[in-house]
Parts: C-alpha cells; sequence; structure tokens
C-alpha cells in the first residue's frame, strides 16, 4: 500500500492536484518534505475577527500563515493559485457546533461571506526531527498523530473559547533536549513543547485513547512528549457552537508551497 513516504520527495502542486482529483484522502505527515503544512479553520466573516483575536492571543496552537479575503478560496501567500475548499484531503463541516460532514470537498459549502485561515502545523517540523535522527512514530506506523483536549484553557476572545488540544509524540529520553531545540526553531508551526511526561498532569486519563488521530506505542525508555496544536479550533468550535464552520479532518492538512525553513529562526 503507497505510505505517506512515498511522496515525502513530491512537489507540493503536484500533491495538491493529486488530492483534488480525490487520488488521496488520508492524513499528510510525511508528504512533501521540506514544505509547510497547515491547519484550516473557515468561519462566517462576522466570527473572523473574534477568531483572529483568538489566535492572536494564543499563537502557539494558533500560528497564523494565511488569511483569505470574504469568499475567497485562494490563499494567495502560502500558496498562490491553490484552492482551499478542495485542496486538503478530508475536511470536516460544523452546524451548531456538531460535526455534519467530512467530505473531501467542500466547494459546495463555500459562500461569499467566509473567511479562511491557514494555521501552522506540527508536521512542519517533524522533517527536523527525522533528520536529527529522532524517531516520529506516526510516520514509522503511516498513522495519524495522537491528539488530546486538554485541562488548560485558551485565552478567550469575542464569542471563542475553548482547551488546549496538544499533539504527542513518544521520544527517547536522552533525545528530549535535542527534540526541543530542533522544534524550537519553529515557533510559527507550533515551537517547542508545551509539556514533557506526566500526561495526568494535562487532565489525560488514558494517554492510549486520544480524542482525536491514532494511539501508537511508547516504548520503554521513552517518554511522551506534548505539542499545541491547530486542532484546538476544533475544540472551540465544539464548546462555543457557532451557526457554520468548515475545518480539516485531523491530520489532514494543506500542504504549501512555502518551506519549513521559511519559518525558522536561528
Amino acid at each position: 500500500m503507497t505510505t505517506c513516504r512515498d511522496y515525502a520527495s513530491h512537489n507540493p502542486v503536484d500533491v495538491r492536484r493529486m488530492i483534488r482529483e480525490g487520488k488521496w484522502d488520508r492524513p499528510t505527515s510525511g508528504m512533501c518534505s521540506g514544505y509547510a503544512q497547515g491547519n484550516l479553520v473557515v468561519l462566517p466573516k462576522d466570527l473572523a475577527y473574534d477568531f483572529l483575536v483568538f489566535a492572536q492571543r494564543n499563537p502557539k496552537p494558533c500560528p497564523i500563515l494565511d488569511v483569505t479575503e470574504p469568499g475567497d478560496t485562494e490563499p494567495k501567500i502560502v500558496a498562490p493559485g491553490a484552492n482551499l475548499a478542495t485542496d486538503l484531503p478530508r475536511y470536516r463541516v460544523w452546524k451548531n457546533g456538531t460535526c455534519i460532514d467530512e467530505p473531501t470537498d467542500v466547494t459546495k459549502y463555500w459562500s461569499d461571506d467566509l473567511v479562511g485561515f491557514l494555521l501552522g502545523c506540527s508536521f512542519s517540523f517533524e522533517g527536523a526531527l527525522l533528520q536529527a535522527n529522532i524517531p516520529v512514530r506516526h510516520i514509522e506506523l503511516d498513522c495519524n498523530v495522537s491528539m488530546y483536549i486538554t485541562n488548560r484553557a485558551c485565552i478567550p476572545a469575542g464569542r471563542i473559547s475553548g482547551q488546549l488540544v496538544v499533539s504527542m509524540r513518544p521520544i527517547p529520553a536522552e533525545l528530549i533536549p535535542k527534540a526541543v531545540l530542533c522544534t524550537g526553531r519553529f515557533p510559527a508551526v507550533h515551537g517547542a513543547p508545551v509539556h514533557i511526561g506526566e500526561p495526568e498532569a494535562l487532565g489525560i486519563k488514558d494517554i492510549s485513547k486520544p480524542d482525536f488521530g491514532d494511539s501508537v506505542p511508547i516504548h520503554k525508555g521513552e517518554i511522551p512528549v506534548f505539542w499545541a496544536c491547530g486542532v484546538t479550533p476544533q475544540a472551540a468550535i465544539m464548546a462555543t457552537k457557532p451557526e457554520f464552520a468548515i475545518t480539516h479532518a485531523p491530520g489532514h492538512m494543506f500542504i504549501a508551497d512555502t518551506r519549513d525553513i521559511d519559518y525558522a529562526v536561528f
């Protein structure tokens, strides 16, 4: 079976075309190595300012890479010519806080008053982890990353509030300092971990049962390391129940033309 790693060296334009044609509807971790990936949040114009402030107040889980004009599906900064309504492998459509559909194309849902936000994704720093010989378990297993809703509240903004969501990667204890340094160079795609070890301190009762994504094994000598996650807005949508929203399905990201290195700090 074809895996994400088989597309590691592909160009984002070609992979987005493949996604648009319905030839890939699975998670994107490991695809187009070296290129940034983004979480998607689409809201009506009258909620867009609230979300913009929410993201500004919570930059770890919600680092903004691009914002579209109302009604426009083109992310002109990170991928000119792309289409946010067709170029992600799978979406979630929300009404009043409930997911009503998980299509591979949201063209029929897109209206003239919708504003699209692309947020930095931790998939973007996984290349740096791999280059440093730090294992990334969900890439090894060709599955989705484990994600959890925590007991940490985000700073609310207007009508939007919710809990922080984190992604988890098991890291050998002796490699954790290197993992912190590798990912800390990328603040625009979540940056350094927000928590190391002790999942119960985040309110995670059973680490084998993630709220989103897939469960992955934690081997002897490994410690769970948690990064802020761009699924946080989905938790906010579930909590605050806006009349309408579109997001990516967890793990099914938009692949941009910008490079990971474009978001690094030295």
